[in-house]
């Protein structure tokens, strides 16, 4: 499947398979199937369902905003659920999502940490980042000229940059294009390169430009911002501001099926 651009192998949880090892295999773009990450499937106790993210170098991330768009399109396909909007166990907390046909809405816990303007020194040259987590690591970095911008080469040095340790964070390279629209390419942690789209960076990408754009807004309904990924696809994020903090965060955009066959374990 594949959401904006970012792809992944979905699969029904299977007792003893390690993922681990499947995810680095089949994910291999030229050895195996090819994809982002590896999407499981499992019975929860807290929620409807539960969604496990593997990435392609075999970490586990505790949130995925594309992933999670494609497990509600695969489930509505293949489980037929009885709720219109049912629950997603992560290890970033319970989500909600629900889809029709190959687009689907998701809402994600509310983000947490966010700092502005934090000073870094990358590849001897000051810049200010900001940084929030929106289930997962994100650090944001505004560019003017993005298509020039070596996001691999400077995301991984600030991907392991000894700020954001032990952890590690993902990195947004993020220009504005108007008040409702921002263009963004990220350097994604656990895939250890640039990918086509990333959910929880454009929700991320998303708040922060609405913050920076909006520094007097504290109380705002369905505030909201644009993305435009790295694929073309622009993925829409609004949210809700109450007395300076963001709630109530949903995430819309494609969750396309390619293909579906066997995989020679």
């Amino acid at each position: 499947m594949v959401g904006a651009g970012n792809d992944f192998i979905v699969i029904d949880a299977a007792a003893g398979l390690n993922y681990k090892k499947l995810a680095m295999k089949a994910c291999d773009r030229t050895e195996g199937i090819g994809a982002d990450g590896l999407l499981i499937l499992d019975k929860s106790v807290k929620a409807d369902y539960k969604m496990r993210i593997i990435n392609s170098d075999g970490s586990e991330a505790e949130m995925c905003g594309n992933g999670a768009r494609c497990i509600a399109a695969y489930i509505v396909r293949n489980k037929k659920p009885r709720k219109k909007l049912f629950t997603v166990e992560t290890l970033a907390g319970i989500i909600s999502a629900t889809a029709t046909g190959e687009v689907a809405r998701v809402h994600l816990s509310a983000p947490t940490g966010y700092q502005a303007d934090i000073p870094l020194t990358v590849n001897d040259r000051r810049m200010r980042v900001s940084y929030i987590d929106t289930g997962v690591p994100h650090a944001i970095v505004f560019v003017d000229g993005l298509e020039g911008i070596d996001v691999a080469g400077i995301g991984r040095v600030i991907r392991h940059h000894e700020r954001f340790e032990p952890r590690g964070t993902n990195v947004n390279f993020v220009e504005q294009i108007n008040e409702r629209l921002v263009n963004a390419r990220t350097y994604e942690r656990g895939v250890e390169d640039e990918t086509r789209a990333c959910g929880t960076g454009s929700v991320a990408a998303a708040i922060v430009a609405y913050l920076k754009a909006n520094p007097g807004v504290q109380d705002k309904k369905t505030a909201g911002m644009n993305v435009r990924t790295a694929s073309g696809e622009i993925l829409e994020v609004k949210f809700d501001l109450t007395k300076g903090v963001v709630s109530n965060v949903w995430l819309k955009g494609s969750a396309q099926f390619i293909a579906k066959g066997e995989y020679y374990v």
